[in-house]
């Protein structure tokens, strides 16, 4: 695993059509695109960041995004782990770990209490690497989700990773 000249940068507009087609992808691959996640993914800006949401990449050193992580804010205080994606030509380099780093070092910055994220229990790599970084199972704390496919609600407890 390398991440060598690879960067985390903050979102700026040139990236809008990246978060979209890396995300898309996945989602295509595992499940389906969901109306809500077009709707999300197609407006960054609105639904992510005006509400004082973040959205990272990874990007290597001709610029051209590899990976992507959005934390959404959810209320007063909480906030969402959500939209991270890798592209395919990059998977198993460690960038799923370096934006997941990058994202709880933005998140320790906030003035946030809590960080959850939702996830499925398809998702065996993923929810190791969520866990691995102190992500705990918990019941979901509001009935249903925005996407039929999370069944697999995670809070993050800063001390619990091993």
């Amino acid at each position: 695993m390398s991440t060598d000249g690879i960067r985390v940068v903050g979102y700026a507009p040139r990236w809008r059509e990246d978060f979209a087609a890396l995300n898309i992808e996945w989602l295509q691959r595992w499940f389906v695109v969901e109306p809500f996640d077009r709707e999300v993914l197609g407006n960054p800006e609105r639904y992510i960041l005006a509400d004082g949401g973040r959205i990272l990449f990874a990007v290597d050193t001709a610029d051209r995004a590899l990976g992507t992580v959005a934390l959404m804010r959810a209320g007063d205080g909480v906030y969402e782990l959500t939209k991270m994606a890798v592209a395919p030509h990059a998977r198993g380099r460690g960038i799923g770990r370096l934006l997941m780093d990058a994202a709880l070092r933005l998140y320790r910055g906030l003035d946030a209490r809590e960080l959850f994220l939702e996830s499925s229990s398809k998702l065996a790599p993923a929810l190791a690497l969520y866990e691995s970084v102190g992500f705990r199972h918990h019941p979901a704390p509001r009935a249903g989700s925005h996407y039929a496919r999370a069944d697999v609600h995670m809070v993050w407890e800063p001390g619990a990773a091993p």
